[in-house]
């Protein structure tokens, strides 16, 4: 009676599913955390950016009203039109360029979450090859 020990034997269907079933669990829970993280980050610097373009706005203007002040006050006897016109001419230049450069930014800004995009799609990609 002498018998040969069982042959091992693979995990399965069931086990197979299982596996599957985790690797897919452990994939989606990798693009959710690197979801949480961007939007996160994103969050962060978006503050951080509203808090130096208030400041800035803020000292800016009082900056540039001082000179524009300044500015008329000493042609106030001799060319005070042509003075405070220049200073308004100089302060709508200067509003058209910062609307130009915020609207050329908004355009080439990247979209959000395109880090998790690009891996949603590195994923396909793999998954498509796979199958081939």
């Amino acid at each position: 009676m002498d018998r040969d020990p069982p042959a091992p034997r693979g995990p399965g269907l069931v086990g197979s599913l299982r596996n599957l079933g985790a690797t897919v669990l452990a994939l989606i829970r990798t693009r959710i955390e690197l979801v949480a993280t961007e939007l996160a980050e994103e969050k962060e610097r978006r503050k951080e950016m509203l808090v130096l373009a208030v400041t800035a706005a803020l000292f800016l203007a009082l900056g540039l009203l001082l000179v524009a002040f300044l500015v008329v006050v000493l042609f106030w006897d001799s060319y005070r039109i042509i003075a405070i016109g220049g200073v308004t001419l100089l302060y709508l230049g200067i509003g058209a360029w910062a609307l130009l450069k915020l609207r050329r930014k908004v355009r080439e800004s990247p979209p959000p979450f395109a880090a998790t995009l690009a891996e949603f799609e590195h994923d396909m990609e793999l998954l498509r090859r796979r199958d081939e």
